[in-house]
């Protein structure tokens, strides 16, 4: 009988290698920027008069360094160094070929005048800004139309100092969206690396209309209670690898977004290619989230090594009508689990649209979502699940969880369709059916996940 169980077990592995034409094929970019490589000229900031006092405001001094290392951009690029001292500057914006170089000791401090972040128009995929209607202030660090730019160092500091920002949020008294800490856009071959971001004013790192961005040895912290404070956003980006980060804050760790509504929709750049890896924190919001902007449409992600604690939710999908788009070919794998309200959530109805304009029978298409290797202590819930009243959540798969849920109903799934195997507690009726090989179409898998599936032996990543 053991003989004719393996067998079975071959054959299935065998039947889904067959199946390749939504299979993740792991993380297809990760290729980090080579840091050795040295910049042939590089200046420090004191030599355009900047004081490390925490006093002093350095805007004119950042904006002066850099104008100047751009007559090096076509000489092989040029690195500005910040050394150890307390750096209080307004926005600044780099170019390309450059490398902001932070030392150990070194912060970079965001003004708390509001006057020094400049008010920018609203990106095109959004059409107004995200809290407020009209502009909205521009990032700490700021680029766009860049080519080969590194923010990295020996684990130096930008602090936003958002305290002001979250008081004028709770208070009703902004006249434009709040900043963001660092925002690329329409920039390529971006790295940032080795360094700390505390408490952003609004979004942490947003790279937007992006390609080749890596994102790897990161800290994000700002407090479980500041609002909107997420960590890392890419945003209508492609080949984008964060690996081995550390996030806590008032929102969402990572977030993928792809526009707003009809704005995203016509605007049509999706993000695509994302690969996620050994990310660790906690947030009273989700670990993972995609949406709920997502209206140019996400797919190929793939997230594995993932440890979320002490949050809310740890994998969760938000859209509404209105936002057209799509989720798809989405693959999470090797998901520790401590502390934590909901491990799987997909919202069909979230609203939140930019105005009166968009289409409600623009319905979103979210296909596609595998979901395997998880394991959860002191959960509360395992799954919520809820798509859109004729609009189905369709081949969701979950694969190998086993979650210690307290929750005397430990799943709420409505309108969707999928499979599951070895789900404890079992799955909810909609998505109970078995994984077999004439669903393997249906599902995402990666390659280390068909090979391991004739034993189910548990890897999980710590």
């Amino acid at each position: 009988m053991k003989r004719l169980s393996t067998l079975v077990d071959v054959f299935l592995v065998l039947a889904l290698f067959s199946c390749s034409p939504w299979t993740v094929w792991g993380s297809s970019y990760c290729n980090r920027i080579n840091l050795k490589e040295v910049r042939p000229h590089s200046v420090s900031i004191t030599e355009f008069g900047a004081v490390g006092d925490g006093i002093t405001l350095n805007t004119k001094a950042f904006q002066n360094a850099i104008f100047y290392l751009n007559s090096f951009a076509d000489k092989g690029g040029a690195k500005l160094f910040v050394p150890a001292g307390r750096w209080l500057t307004g926005s600044f914006d780099l170019i390309s070929h450059l490398t902001l170089w932070l030392d150990s000791d070194a912060v970079i401090l965001g003004s708390t005048n509001s006057d020094d972040w400049p008010v920018v128009e609203p990106l095109p995929s959004y059409g107004r800004g995200r809290e407020l209607p009209g502009g909205r202030h521009r990032s700490l660090i700021y680029g766009r139309n860049l080519t080969d730019v590194v923010i990295t160092g020996n684990n130096g500091t930008i602090d936003g100092q958002g305290s002001i920002w979250w008081d004028k949020f709770r208070n009703k008294t902004l006249d434009y969206t709040r900043p963001h800490l660092v925002e690329l856009m329409n920039s390529t071959g971006v790295l940032i690396s080795n360094v700390t971001f505390l408490n952003s004013p609004f979004w942490t790192v947003h790279p937007v209309y992006c390609s080749h961005v890596t994102i790897h040895n990161v800290t994000i912290i700002a407090p479980l209670s500041s609002p909107n404070t997420d960590g890392i956003n890419p945003d209508s980006s492609d080949n984008v690898c964060i690996e081995d980060c550390y996030i806590s804050t008032g929102d969402d760790l990572i977030s993928i977004k792809s526009g707003w509504d009809g704005y995203g929709i016509s605007f049509g750049r999706p993000s695509t290619n994302i690969n996620i890896r050994r990310l660790t924190g906690k947030t009273t919001s989700a670990g993972i989230a995609i949406g709920s902007e997502m209206s140019g449409g996400v797919s190929e992600v793939h997230a594995e090594d993932i440890y979320i604690f002490d949050s809310h939710s740890a994998i969760r999908i938000k859209t509404s009508p209105g936002r057209g788009g799509y989720v798809r070919n989405v693959y999470i794998s090797n998901v520790i689990l401590a502390n934590v309200d909901i491990a799987i959530r997909f919202t069909g109805l979230y609203g939140e649209h930019p105005d009166d304009n968009y289409d409600p029978d623009a319905l979103p298409v979210i296909e596609r979502i595998t979901i395997t290797d998880v394991i959860g202590g002191k959960v509360k819930r395992a799954g919520l699940i809820q798509g859109i009243k004729g609009d189905n959540f369709v081949n969701i798969c979950l694969s190998n969880i086993t979650l210690n849920v307290t929750s005397k109903l430990p799943w709420n799934c409505s309108y969707v369709k999928g499979y599951s195997d070895l789900v404890s507690p079992e799955a909810c009726e909609p998505l109970n059916e078995r994984i077999s090989p004439e669903h393997c179409s249906d599902c995402c898998y990666s390659p280390n996940h068909l090979k391991s599936l004739g034993n189910q032996n548990r890897v999980a990543w710590v």
